[in-house]
């Protein structure tokens, strides 16, 4: 396992030249362009794996018989403030392999004079190995343990698959809700889904929360299979939910988490590609902080028939700076947006369980 980690020095502190690359309006560092590069260290540490540490380049897909592509990113939960700018790493390791599959943990660190100062970010990306002939799933290579560190980080990682396949079968799109579910919904459009005339909030319909970018495809950012990078993906939608979640609640935000991230099929290069973002669920008016649970919808057009395809989903959670209540509430008024308004209920409920779990351990 210790073979396969790798990292990536950001010396933002020490090169001003570098910090102007990736500062944003207010002075920080845009937290997009850092997910391209964590996607980019993940799928680095994924060939190491299967080529073995010693080898440098990759060479020639067709040659070596095989591919990797990134399947989901599990979550990437923000521990700690990325202000003020200092020195970043950014690193990786495989925890867990399954037949044709590889669990790759990747960290977020600020560094100072004397090491590490603080863990800025944690997640996971799950790899996918497919052959490079005929497309299909091709085995990966075992890991081998070494110690109960890393016995303990491939049960972590096991665990984090078994957690993805559960919740997979309990997804809204194979399953009705729950029967606290259909409550909790039909409290909700008794509080907010009615005009009773007197509120302290605002109430917004999720079909109106919509906000989009369309985009032509360019080869400058394509990856070893020729397709549009997904670390770059990445970054477009995390700006687009962004920029959607500041005009929501109409005030700067700050990133909690990505909550997750499905590849269903790549990006060709060339192809036009629109973005959808809509605001999914948002925390009741009187609790503090307020969160903002964004999605975000990447479709390939096809420009003939103006038919659409979709190729990923993301999903993201934001709250406002200065920690304020979110007063305008999103509404769902169909059958498909109580889905999502449920699903987003869903990830923030997670969120909260894994940031819970991670408190108690650092305070233990």
């Amino acid at each position: 396992m210790h073979d396969t980690y790798a990292e990536i020095l950001l010396p933002f502190a020490s090169s001003p030249e570098l910090f102007e690359r990736y500062t944003n309006a207010w002075g920080g560092l845009r937290t997009g362009m850092l997910m391209e590069h964590l996607d980019s260290l993940a799928g680095s540490i994924s060939y190491k794996h299967m080529l073995g540490p010693d080898v440098e380049t990759l060479g020639r897909i067709r040659e070596r018989g095989f591919y990797i592509v990134t399947a989901s990113v599990d979550r990437l939960d923000v521990l700690a403030p990325l202000s003020p700018v200092r020195d970043i790493r950014l690193s990786g390791i495989v925890i867990y392999t399954g037949t044709s599959s590889m669990e790759v943990a990747v960290k977020m660190e600020a560094l100072g004079a004397s090491g590490v100062e603080d863990t800025l970010l944690l997640g996971r990306f799950s790899m996918v190995c497919r052959d490079a002939h005929t497309h299909k799933a091709r085995p990966v290579n075992p890991l081998i343990l070494d110690s109960r560190e890393e016995i303990a980080l491939y049960s972590m990682g096991e665990n984090a698959k078994k957690r993805r396949q559960s919740l997979a079968l309990r997804s809204l799109s194979r399953v009705p809700p729950s029967s606290t579910e259909a409550e909790e919904l039909h409290s909700m459009y008794l509080q907010y889904g009615q005009d009773s005339g007197l509120s302290n909030y605002e109430r917004v319909w999720m079909g109106e929360t919509h906000l989009e970018k369309t985009m032509l495809m360019f080869p400058q950012e394509r990856n070893v299979h020729q397709k549009v990078f997904g670390g770059y993906l990445m970054r477009l939608a995390y700006e687009l939910g962004f920029a959607n979640a500041s005009l929501f609640t109409r005030s700067h935000v700050t990133f909690m988490s990505l909550d997750s991230i499905s590849f269903a099929k790549p990006v060709p290069i060339g192809s036009i590609l629109r973005l959808t973002s809509q605001i999914l669920h948002t925390t009741p008016s009187g609790e503090l902080p307020g969160v903002v649970h964004v999605g975000v919808q990447a479709n390939v057009v096809d420009v003939r028939t103006g038919q659409e395809q979709a190729t990923n989903d993301f999903r993201f959670t934001w709250y406002p700076d200065d920690d304020a209540a979110v007063l305008r509430q999103v509404v769902p008024k169909t059958y498909q947006e109580a889905m999502l308004w449920l699903e987003g209920k869903r990830a923030l409920e997670m969120g909260d369980q894994i940031r819970g779990e991670r408190n108690k351990k650092a305070s233990a």
